[in-house]
């Protein structure tokens, strides 16, 4: 079965533990890409583009949700 999009990214969460406590980097996004398309994440310094580019690319593991590439779960 093909799938539509490319990139699809259900109710991302990334949490990290810091000494003043625990930082809410991303909370629960979703979105998808489909094959041929562009996505760009825009936001305000500190809001979790880089974070979530991070998770995408398997730097970082989220704290929850679930990101599939081509209908494969990564």
């Amino acid at each position: 079965m093909e799938v539509s999009e490319i990139l699809r990214v259900e109710f991302l969460t990334k949490h990290f533990r810091t000494p003043k406590g625990i930082v809410h980097a991303v909370d629960d996004i979703s979105f998808e890409v489909a094959k041929g398309k562009t996505l760009g994440l825009v936001g305000e310094s500190g809001s979790g583009k880089s974070t979530t580019g991070h998770m995408i690319a398997g730097i970082y593991s989220p704290t929850k949700g679930k990101i599939y590439f081509d209908g494969i779960d990564i």
